[in-house]
């Protein structure tokens, strides 16, 4: 007998950021606006906004100010900011976010690559934002990217990451994920990993941000559930990708997530059907298709008539 699930998996929305922000279209402030008002309403607890960084680095995302003035919030959920640096962080502070995420890649070619500074420099400048964030309502959350794998340099020693989720949590973080930015995780890579992070913190202060990359994002999200992580990125319609990795493609799709969750019964919270409702005007707003499945197949339980040749 297969035991059940048991455990909600808390899903962090991160298309307003991680997925917009590699669009070539730009998406209009008040659309970004009330994509994420759509967001708040559907039962997330965490939703990543938007970012402050360099508006030459990352155009897309330029309007981060008004986007996090402009957002109706909901209590309860948690409006989370990337920041780079301590510029970043009085940016995202004065705009009202609620956590701010840090992000620095194992790698240190992909993070030379991805903010243009080696690994000891984007720890120096962590120190800074940490020290702001000392006294204030602000959560801090580090990323450690490329944790799983990276592009330029290949696998990367489990021993360095969970080293710098050590120096994380020393700094004084409340919050880790590790993210696998290029999509080259698989399922026992990953439960081992976990594993040993989980050693290290509670799994309400862990998340995994997995990309769809090679097809393996889903079959790594239940890995990981299963050695007891509980909180996971994901983008809807699919929508995102590392401007900075090459071959890399979207973030794991949050309705196909969450109707995975439905059907092996994992709870969520999560309204699936207003999720696929508001991934298929995805296409409308940006100009192209997405990749998430679900919302182009519909549910198992969205059933059809019969064609007429086939009625008894």
């Amino acid at each position: 007998m297969i035991a059940p699930f048991s455990g909600r998996l808390i899903v962090q929305e991160v298309a307003p950021r991680d997925g917009l922000q590699i669009e070539p279209t730009w998406v209009e402030t008040l659309d970004k606006i009330a994509l994420i008002d759509q967001l708040s309403g559907f039962g997330f607890s965490r939703i990543e906004a938007g970012s402050f960084v360099s508006p030459r680095a990352v155009p897309a995302l330029r309007d981060g100010e008004a986007v996090f003035t402009g957002i109706q919030r909901v209590p309860g959920t948690i409006y989370v900011a990337l920041v780079p640096n301590l510029k970043g962080a009085q940016r995202a502070l004065e705009s009202g976010a609620d956590e701010l995420n840090l992000v620095m890649s194992a790698s240190q070619t992909h993070n030379r690559a991805n903010m243009r500074m080696s690994c000891e420099a984007s720890l120096a400048a962590f120190g800074d934002v940490v020290e702001l964030a000392q006294g204030t309502s602000l959560s801090l959350n580090g990323t450690v990217a490329t944790a799983f794998g990276c592009p330029f340099e290949g696998r990367i020693d489990e021993e360095r990451v969970l080293g710098f989720v050590d120096t994380y949590l020393e700094m004084g973080m409340q919050g880790i994920t590790l993210a696998d930015t290029t999509g080259m995780a698989n399922p026992r890579q990953v439960a081992r990993l976990v594993g040993r992070v989980l050693e290290r913190l509670p799994a309400t202060d862990l998340t995994l941000h997995f990309h769809n990359t090679r097809g393996l994002g889903l079959a790594n999200v239940l890995a990981a559930y299963e050695v007891g992580a509980r909180r996971f990125d994901a983008a809807l319609g699919g929508l995102g990708g590392c401007p900075f990795a090459p071959g890399a493609s979207g973030n794991i799709c949050t309705e196909d997530l969450v109707n995975l969750c439905d059907e092996v019964g994992i709870e969520t919270g999560i309204d699936l059907a207003r999720l696929i409702d508001l991934s298929r005007t995805l296409p409308r707003l940006l100009g192209h298709e997405v990749p998430g499945q679900v919302a182009k197949a519909g549910r198992n339980c969205d059933l059809h008539l019969p064609p007429d040749y086939a009625k008894p």
